[in-house]
Order: C-alpha cells, then structure tokens, then sequence
C-alpha cells in the first residue's frame, strides 16, 4: 500500500522529496485507516539500509540508527521512493496483479 500508494501520488525517484506526514495521510486515507504510526514505522524501515540490502524509500532526516535511536517524528522528514522501487512498480498499470477493492470500495 505504501508503495502503490507513493508512486500514484508521483513521489518517485526523479522528483523532489515530500513530507513524510503527506505520504502517510495519504496512505491512511485512500488504502489503510488504522491509524498513522503503523504506516510510518514501515517507511521508515524500508529507508534503513542496515535492516534491508536494498532500500525501497529514500529518506531525508532522522530515520534512526543501528544503535536503535528512533526516528524523527514524521512532520520532521521527507520521504520519495527510491530508484529499484520504481522498477518494482514500472508494469503496475499495465494489469498484472489482480486488485480486490479496499476498505470503502475503490
């Protein structure tokens, strides 16, 4: 949802860097109303290239260390997907993963 939900909105790799509070609003309006700190923990752990060996969101600010520092709130980074999650989502509109409807049928 994060990143479906990113590269609709335009926030890819060869763009500037957005808000992080936008994207998660975003995400928790359209795709996930289950509350904002959910959302945000897994962007921020998909921007930590110490958890993953490729990292799906590029991260600007606090997005907290190895040594288990937590990340800045979200009104305090900005986030954009990162160049491999574009190749991830490069075929998405093009049909082929079946989508079932969310939560308020869209």
């Amino acid at each position: 949802r994060i990143l479906y939900s990113m590269n609709k909105d335009g926030n890819t790799f060869d763009k500037s860097y957005r808000k992080s509070a936008k994207s998660v609003g975003n995400i928790m309006g359209n795709f996930h109303p289950h509350g904002d700190s959910s959302i945000y923990d897994a962007m921020v752990r998909m921007s930590q290239d110490w958890k993953n060996r490729e990292i799906l969101v590029e991260m600007h600010g606090n997005n907290g260390s190895m040594d288990g520092d937590p990340p800045a709130a979200m009104r305090y980074t900005e986030a954009r997907l990162s160049e491999i999650a574009g190749y991830l989502l490069q075929d998405i509109e093009k049909k082929t993963v079946p989508f079932a409807w969310n939560f308020d049928d869209t």
